[in-house]
């Protein structure tokens, strides 16, 4: 047998003993998809205890706000928007981020609806609690449709249009923020609740705004010296605040999983190793340093007024951020740093 012959049969046999070392030859089958285990939602009336609707086939990912709609186009008097579905009777009404189910415990889930009368949206709420301030002083401030006595003299000091450049830098601030910042986790909120805010800031504003404005208004006992370090001190924190905002909407970005903001290489955001809101901080300071700049009753009333508010939220808040950070090496304070 010649040297090629011999090479061509060995090569043969290698490969026949490759082919018969991989086995039987078999097709790969289509992978087929899992059952998915839908679930059956059974809507009661929280009031009468009675069955409204009955929803069937609900995805395990959907979420409340998907089956509001579901249950709206079934009972057409059920708005999304005025519904509130809760697990008890009793119990917390479900976020319309909530997933089904997260919630679910067998394949039918019970829940409770409740009406929840008129809703308005947040941005409604915040755009018309913060425009109102910001048209009611300007109204004061150029003394339209003779709001004082034109027999008055009409000297104002310098601090008085400080004070409007403030107080109209605040509230436009506000209005910015809540177009292009912030971002509502829930969309719908009770009419009262923009009835009581817009109660609050704009009468507040109104009060304020008279005496500030006023032809008889008194300058602050110390002069430039109280007003300019007052100023100074109330730029200081809208910056503060502006920047701490911007950081919590970075923050809430989706695929973000850190729990909490951190300092970063801004200087105002390094209040976050101190305090778990400082947004607040910064808030109070700004009305702080207003009240001490104007030196008058309305607007330390109104500080005082929102500095109680932002302490309750605070504290929420601060329980809140304890939970969820419970191993931290160093436990920070809510509002005010080593004290509040």
């Amino acid at each position: 047998m010649s040297p090629a012959q011999h090479n061509d049969h060995k090569s043969f046999y290698s490969l026949s003993q490759l082919v018969l070392s991989a086995g039987p030859l078999c097709f790969s089958q289509p992978n087929r998809h899992s059952k998915i285990a839908y679930f059956e939602v059974e809507i009661l009336d929280a009031r009468t205890r009675k069955q409204v609707y009955v929803i069937d086939k609900v995805h395990p990912s959907s979420t409340v706000l998907e089956l509001k709609n579901r249950f709206h186009k079934a009972c057409p008097q059920w708005y999304p928007s005025r519904t509130g579905l809760r697990v008890e009777r009793n119990g917390l009404f479900l976020r319309d981020s909530c997933v089904i189910q997260t919630i679910a415990s067998s394949s039918l889930v019970t829940l409770y609806s409740t009406d929840l009368g008129r809703q308005v949206s947040w941005s409604a709420v915040f755009l018309t609690q913060y425009f109102g301030p910001l048209l009611i002083y300007l109204m004061f401030y150029f003394r339209l449709s003779s709001i004082y006595d034109d027999t008055i003299e009409n000297h104002r000091h310098l601090v008085v249009h400080l004070a409007c450049f403030c107080h109209s830098l605040h509230y436009a601030k506000h209005l910015l923020e809540t177009l292009f910042v912030h971002k509502f986790s829930e969309g719908y909120t009770p009419l009262q609740n923009l009835l009581k805010g817009c109660t609050f800031y704009w009468g507040f504003t109104t009060w304020l705004g008279y005496y500030v404005n006023h032809p008889l208004y008194t300058p602050p006992y110390f002069a430039n010296t109280q007003i300019i370090p007052s100023l100074v001190c109330f730029l200081f924190c809208e910056a503060g605040n502006c920047c701490i905002n911007f950081a919590f909407a970075q923050h809430n970005q989706p695929g973000n999983r850190s729990h909490f903001p951190g300092p970063t290489y801004n200087p105002f955001t390094w209040l976050f190793k101190l305090v778990y809101c400082p947004h607040y901080t910064y808030e109070i300071g700004a009305w702080i340093s207003l009240s001490i700049m104007t030196q008058t009753v309305p607007v330390a009333v109104f500080g005082v007024m929102v500095t109680i508010q932002m302490l309750l939220w605070a504290k929420k808040k601060h329980h809140k951020y304890l939970k969820l950070m419970k191993n931290s090496a160093y436990q920070r304070a809510a509002v005010v740093p080593f004290i509040l």
